[in-house]
């Protein structure tokens, strides 16, 4: 029996040891990472999992790191890694809609951040997330139904609205998008996309006047904002204002 003890002792300081080694590398690559350092932190990392491969946090602090020198694939092995140990970390999926972001595979990040909002089904940014990846790719209607989602949990969801509105634009209901930039800029009259949105749809319609208001209200609220002076200069070269564009053409 006193056999059996020891062991059991030895082997649970043993495990001991080793977490303490994991938590010892971890720290290290983070401190490497915090310094830009990201190759080192990756081996710090990679001693890390070594020492206890059930370390989720190495596992994400890894994908981190190897997404930060533009590994992608391998950060998403990583973030793979972490989730094989708890399906539901949200720090995993998050890096994984990031790596595949980066290597614009939309799809796949749309799905992962449906993981997300499945997950945290009360939280309105994992919807407008959803919604914004859908939109990158085209889809506009299941865009639009995840913006409605966000916008049940806060009918003032400012970045849903002007969402909505622009995949609203895109499938041609421009009066109704209309609508919702007219809401955001009453709700937040300095929300420059929402200007600029506002001009778009306002010269689609023929209403030049008006549209070159909202590119110049949207100019004045971020000057070094270029898209609004360029939209501004097609549309007067659409007018036949060439002097006048080329006035605002040779400030870009």
């Amino acid at each position: 029996m006193k056999i059996v003890a020891s062991s059991l002792c030895i082997m649970i300081l043993c495990s001991v040891c080793l977490a303490q080694e994991a938590d010892y590398y971890d720290w290290k690559g983070l401190k490497s990472y915090a310094a830009k350092n990201y190759t080192d932190s990756i081996v710090y990392f990679d001693r890390a999992i070594k020492q206890d491969p059930n370390y989720i946090d190495a596992w994400i602090h890894m994908g981190d790191a190897q997404r930060a020198v533009k590994d992608y694939n391998a950060s998403l092995q990583s973030y793979y890694g972490a989730l094989q140990i708890e399906n539901n970390t949200k720090a995993a999926w998050f890096g994984m809609i990031a790596a595949y972001i980066a290597l614009n595979s939309y799809s796949e990040a749309a799905r992962a951040a449906a993981k997300v909002t499945e997950i945290e089904p009360n939280r309105k940014e994992n919807w407008q997330k959803e919604g914004d990846l859908l939109q990158m790719q085209g889809d506009y209607e299941e865009a639009m139904a995840k913006y409605e989602s966000a916008l049940n949990l806060d009918p003032q969801y400012l970045d849903a609205l002007y969402r909505k509105g622009l995949s609203l634009m895109a499938l041609g209901n421009n009066k109704e998008a209309l609508s919702l930039f007219d809401q955001v800029l009453a709700a937040n009259p300095e929300h420059k996309l929402a200007c600029n949105a506002r001009g778009l749809i306002l010269e689609a319609d023929g209403k030049y006047e008006s549209a070159r208001e909202a590119y110049e209200n949207a100019s004045q609220l971020d000057p070094k904002w270029s898209l609004p002076k360029i939209n501004n200069v097609h549309s007067l070269l659409a007018q036949g204002m060439t002097d006048e564009a080329m006035r605002i053409f040779v400030t870009l």
